[in-house]
């Protein structure tokens, strides 16, 4: 029985065809074992520590003063002022794109609300 014979120019396209799909998976185990290698050493060498510290770091609550200067009031401004200054400084930095400080504008808003909420409450 004679085997039907295929164009030349079509072998060279399937050889060609087949080379890039086994190259493409010899290339993609390669960058998941070196991306599981990766975190692998940053975990041994305390990169994930160093990321866990600045995350506590960062979560730390602010002062009384801090949060005044932040949110640009006084010690005797009422509630509705420190939310008013609240709502425009969050505003400007959601249009801005800046959500470092739009965090720390709630961060002061938080601190300031719980120093109101305690003073408001009888003891």
């Amino acid at each position: 029985m004679a085997v039907p014979s295929v164009p030349r120019g079509h072998q060279a396209s399937r050889l060609l065809a087949n080379l890039i799909v086994m190259g493409s998976g010899i290339m993609a185990r390669a960058l998941v074992q070196a991306y599981r290698q990766a975190i692998a050493n940053a975990s041994k060498n305390g990169v994930a520590q160093e990321a866990v510290n600045n995350i506590r770091r960062a979560s730390r609550t602010i002062t009384e003063p801090e949060a005044r200067q932040i949110l640009g009031v006084a010690e005797h401004s009422s509630w509705e002022e420190i939310a008013k200054k609240y709502d425009h400084l969050f505003e400007q930095n959601a249009k801005n794109g800046s959500f470092y400080l739009q965090s720390k504008v709630h961060r002061a808003k938080e601190c300031l609300q719980a120093l109101h909420k305690s003073k408001a409450e009888p003891s």
